[in-house]
């Protein structure tokens, strides 16, 4: 993290020229070429190394930097600014637009302007270029945004095990669409599972090319081989005390009444919830699904319909899992797949609250 400017910093970076206009230039994607010469031969490795690079970074991350990076080449269009070379100049010029909402007509948070700035490094780096984060046209500016701009981290809330159960009794249990959405509910917050790491699961192992993992299904539960953020992992879903709220159950029954035996484990069902397709869900749909159910289950009802509506996402479900088991830390952490215990704690957002009392420690 970059630390405070100082104010000759400041005043530096904002009375040095500006840099000449020029036409902007798109980025070549392309990180892997074949040497000049008859090495045609090389193709091949050439291009499974492309096949790699697009591996190196989920498809939703691909997408969002493709759109800062044409909201960043479409700014410097407008500025009549150079796109390429990488200068820190006008990259602290087009954060500071980001910051005080001139380039897109309202102000970006800083979440989002730290993602931008990711997204131009890694953009630029796919050309064979290097965008100094570190110069104090962007680490100067960047830093004063932070503690101009920077609030508290908004966090959705969690979804507890009676909050589940409530919004399990939403769904119908005589439609298919409503024993896929319930078995999505059980399984996302037992497992601690992120939107997309849901939707990416298969029926088994190297069944479909986008699949993010597979199931095995066992006499005393599930295990969940998952490549998320942090690689490959194993999540282990035990079998419940109960039928209704068993996720293990609930699949079974899904992937026996949609007749899946191959491929994406959670699909589209359309032909009036009778039919069941061969595409994967988008991720998406699980945090609708999730709002959809919180909200008809009146789950926090002392807000107003526009305020919960706002709260409950995808990771609800899985900051739920970390608020609710009373396990030994350690546990929880293996479960979502975190590196550091730390992360791990900003989940566990009501288990833990007034625990421990320093108020009456101290005797007060």
């Amino acid at each position: 993290m970059t630390q405070n400017p100082d104010e000759t910093a400041e005043n530096d970076a904002g009375n040095a020229p500006l840099p000449a206009a020029a036409a902007a230039a798109p980025v070549d994607n392309s990180a892997v070429s074949v040497p000049a010469g008859d090495l045609a031969h090389l193709r091949g490795l050439a291009d499974r190394a492309r096949d790699y690079v697009e591996a190196a970074s989920s498809a939703n991350t691909r997408l969002a930097y493709a759109s800062d990076w044409k909201h960043f080449s479409g700014w410097c269009r407008r500025q009549g600014l150079a796109v390429q070379p990488p200068d820190p100049q006008i990259v602290g010029l087009y954060i500071t637009a980001c910051a005080a909402g001139q380039a897109t007509g309202l102000p970006n948070a800083v979440s989002t302007i730290e993602r931008r700035l990711s997204a131009l490094s890694w953009n630029f780096l796919q050309g064979g270029q290097a965008l100094d984060r570190q110069d104090r046209h962007i680490a100067a500016v960047m830093a004063g945004i932070r503690n101009t701009h920077a609030k508290p981290p908004r966090q959705k809330e969690a979804i507890l095990p009676e909050d589940l159960l409530a919004m399990l009794e939403t769904l119908d249990r005589g439609a298919l669409r409503g024993i896929r959405d319930r078995a999505m509910l059980l399984l996302g917050f037992t497992g601690g599972l992120r939107r997309s790491e849901i939707v990416g699961l298969d029926v088994g192992e190297g069944q479909s090319e986008d699949g993010r993992g597979w199931i095995e299904i066992l006499d005393k539960g599930m295990v969940l081989n998952i490549r998320g953020k942090t690689g490959w992992r194993e999540v282990e879903i035990g079998r419940g005390s109960s039928d209704a709220t068993c996720p293990v159950v609930a699949v079974e029954t899904w992937l026996k009444l949609a007749r899946i035996v191959h491929g994406p484990l959670f699909r589209r069902v359309t032909g009036h919830g009778k039919t069941v397709g061969a595409d994967r869900l988008n991720d998406k749909q699980v945090a609708r699904l999730v709002k959809t159910a919180a909200l008809g289950a009146g789950v926090r009802g002392d807000l107003s319909e526009d305020a919960r509506g706002a709260l409950f996402a995808g990771h609800s479900l899985r900051a739920g899992l970390a608020s609710s088991a009373e396990v030994d830390e350690r546990y929880v952490q293996k479960q979502l797949g975190h590196v550091s215990a730390e992360m791990t704690r900003r989940y566990q957002r009501r288990r833990d609250r007034f625990r421990v009392n320093l108020t009456k420690a101290a005797g007060l």
